[in-house]
């Protein structure tokens, strides 16, 4: 997510009430997740475990926990909580904005689409040309949508990323001050759910086409012309190749690549990344050949333990 514009170190310092290391002039852009920061933005990390990913990465500036040496072209803004603060600066550029009215004056709505009624567009929007809204449709603030794209009934575009940090009174989210964008030519069917990215983009590539029923979580890239069946759940953070089918009721975590033109067969656990190009069945997930291979031995047993008699 980028700002409205370019910060100084001090005044993003100031606002969250911190110390910072760096030249108090240090150039700052926006903020963003650690898998896609880009230069001049801010990450937080709040752990060992990923102090040196964080301090590595293409951010450069680190909201952290724990004063430490700060690599050289970059800066640190010195928190005792990390978590905390990045969900201050996301309240602070991107805050929730009431609406009253089932359409923002602020949406932007292309020629030769149709919306039907009961559904909701929020502030900020951008819908393309010659797209069908169907009822009962909620669009969340800040969503991007392309040319000839179908949603139907029920779905809703935006919500918040399934994101929580375990505290001694309960579960604090993570805002989410990201977006979804749907490309052109995508089909989404009925009662899907795409949350928007935390900070970044939820993407939809060009031509893919969403069965009823389909849940994509936050950050979440697919791309062009993918089929995905209904009940499909896939996790925060994945990313899914061109030309990729997902049948009914597949399963992914988050974090993991499909390859390009992969098959995942109905019910499979996608518990890792899959090469492109194969056909894939089962949970844990194997390629489609070897898993029926070895159903079929499962059967054979009592043959084998009868013989051994």
């Amino acid at each position: 997510m980028k700002f409205p514009k370019v910060f100084p170190l001090q005044e993003i310092a100031n606002l969250l009430e911190c110390q910072f290391v760096g030249d108090k002039d240090f150039p700052v852009h926006g903020m963003n997740e650690i898998h896609v920061v880009e230069p001049g933005d801010i990450v937080f990390v709040d752990h060992p475990k990923y102090y040196d990913k964080a301090l590595q990465s293409a951010a450069t500036v680190v909201l952290i926990n724990k004063e430490v040496d700060c690599p050289e072209g970059k800066a640190l803004l010195i928190s005792d909580d990390p978590f905390r603060d990045f969900n201050k600066l996301t309240r602070h550029f991107r805050p929730f904005r009431f609406s009253n009215v089932a359409i923002s004056e602020s949406a932007q709505i292309g020629e030769g689409t149709m919306i039907q009624p009961n559904t909701f567009i929020g502030n900020y929007v951008k819908i393309g040309q010659n797209c069908t809204i169907h009822s009962n449709v909620s669009i969340y603030d800040h969503t991007v949508i392309g040319d000839n794209v179908i949603i139907h009934a029920g779905t809703v575009l935006g919500g918040d990323a399934f994101y929580y940090k375990k505290r001694p009174e309960g579960f604090d989210q993570l805002l989410s001050g990201g977006r979804v964008v749907i490309h052109d030519n995508v089909g989404i069917g009925a009662l899907c759910t795409i949350d928007k990215g935390v900070s970044g983009d939820t993407i939809i590539g060009e031509g893919s086409k969403l069965d009823n029923q389909v849940h994509v979580g936050h950050d979440t890239v697919i791309g062009k012309k993918c089929l995905i069946a209904s009940q499909t759940g896939i996790a925060g953070c994945v990313i899914i190749e061109d030309e990729v089918t997902l049948w009914g009721q597949v399963g992914t975590t988050s974090g993991i690549t499909i390859g390009a033109k992969a098959v995942i067969m109905g019910q499979t656990g996608v518990t890792k990344s899959v090469e492109g190009g194969k056909s894939y069945f089962g949970t844990p997930i194997e390629e489609s050949r070897e898993k029926l291979k070895q159903l079929a031995n499962v059967k054979r047993i009592p043959e084998i333990l009868n013989k051994l008699k």
